[in-house]
């Protein structure tokens, strides 16, 4: 893989185009330490220095498997993030924004990654019923005392992103530097607001999912029966060839695979070139959880796509479109709960915030 890297906000830090996501290392998928590390060495070797990783990952599973692969020199060289916010056991207590959460939390991914510093703590989703200046206002806490180096978020709004820079402005605090949203040809909903705001901050944006949760990994084909997701019994709506909502995606990736094959690339590579082409992004997210798979995405960094191909991709997935919505990532409180639509209180017990 080529080695240009490219800058990570205004942070005077770069990062590779690809950034090595370990969800699927632990429990989850590839439950195999030795393998997960070999991994891990191999994407190292090949030019990657992020590893994007979450407490909730297999319950810290993934983080201990990451701070096996990092100790000793490589720990110097690569850019550690995680995050935290998921439930991590059984305690409701253990989840979360507040800052009574962010300290334990911390401390524990210190500990399972074994490293004295976190190079980007981020949130992984928005919490309503935590006041964004308390998350912020912990968060610039763990800057100073040189825990982490970079606050970041996944999967907000953004107008969630704009108060965030408001509340830092104002309270003289450490910002939010990135965003890290779905993003994928069949999920370009993000390019209407949240990428554009994403520019006007200067914040580097790592998109997840580019590969559109494995849709445009090339299994598909037209004329052939078509592969079912592992994850389709969990998530039929997102993952099920046969659900309605998933037809018009099923066309689409067909296509796309058709036009890759005419190119003389994988779909792979173009559904990662494509990603990598908006000058928004900083650097997209992969999730291997074989080795197998890790090689095949490797090379979509030295793929180059012309105007043309770009307009022929415009035409199969408009700019701005979610193919499927229930691809566009987090869905917030004010639509997922009934009370927040019908007045009364919140399904947390709190009163509506006005």
């Amino acid at each position: 893989m080529s080695t240009n890297r490219r800058p990570f906000g205004r942070t005077g830090v770069w990062i590779s185009p690809l950034t090595l996501g370990a969800m699927n290392f632990g429990v989850r998928a590839n439950a195999d330490h030795d393998d997960s590390i070999r991994i891990i060495h191999a994407a190292l070797d090949a030019g990657i220095n992020v590893i994007d990783t979450a407490d909730v990952y297999s319950q810290g599973e993934s983080e201990e498997i990451v701070g096996k692969a990092l100790k000793g020199a490589r720990r110097d060289g690569t850019f550690l993030a995680t995050k935290f916010h998921g439930q991590i056991g059984e305690e409701p207590h253990r989840r979360g924004n507040s800052r009574r959460w962010i300290f334990q939390a911390v401390e524990d991914s210190l500990r399972r990654l074994d490293t004295d510093w976190i190079d980007l703590y981020q949130v992984h989703r928005p919490e309503d019923e935590t006041d964004v200046e308390e998350t912020l206002g912990a968060l610039d806490d763990l800057v100073r005392q040189g825990k982490i180096r970079y606050v970041g978020s996944s999967t907000y709004d953004p107008w969630e992103i704009v108060e965030g820079q408001w509340v830092s402005r104002t309270r003289g605090i450490s910002r939010v530097v990135s965003e890290q949203p779905p993003y994928s040809i069949l999920t370009r909903g993000i390019e209407r607001e949240l990428l554009p705001v994403a520019q006007r901050y200067d914040l580097a944006v790592l998109p997840w999912s580019p590969l559109a949760g494995g849709w445009l990994s090339g299994r598909h084909r037209r004329g052939q029966e078509q592969p079912v997701s592992d994850r389709a019994g969990q998530f039929p709506n997102r993952f099920d060839p046969a659900h309605p909502d998933n037809a018009v995606k099923l066309e689409a990736t067909l296509q796309l695979g058709e036009l890759a094959d005419e190119l003389g690339i994988s779909l792979v590579h173009l559904a990662l070139a494509w990603v990598l082409e908006h000058p928004a992004v900083t650097s997209a997210i992969i999730g291997p959880r074989s080795f197998e798979q890790l090689e095949s995405q490797l090379g979509a960094v030295d793929v180059r796509l012309t105007a043309d191909v770009l307009d022929r991709i415009d035409e199969i997935v408009p700019p701005g479109t979610n193919v499927n919505d229930a691809d566009g990532g987090y869905v917030p409180e004010s639509l997922s709960d009934p009370s927040r639509r019908r007045g009364g209180r919140t399904s947390h017990g709190s009163p509506r915030r006005f």
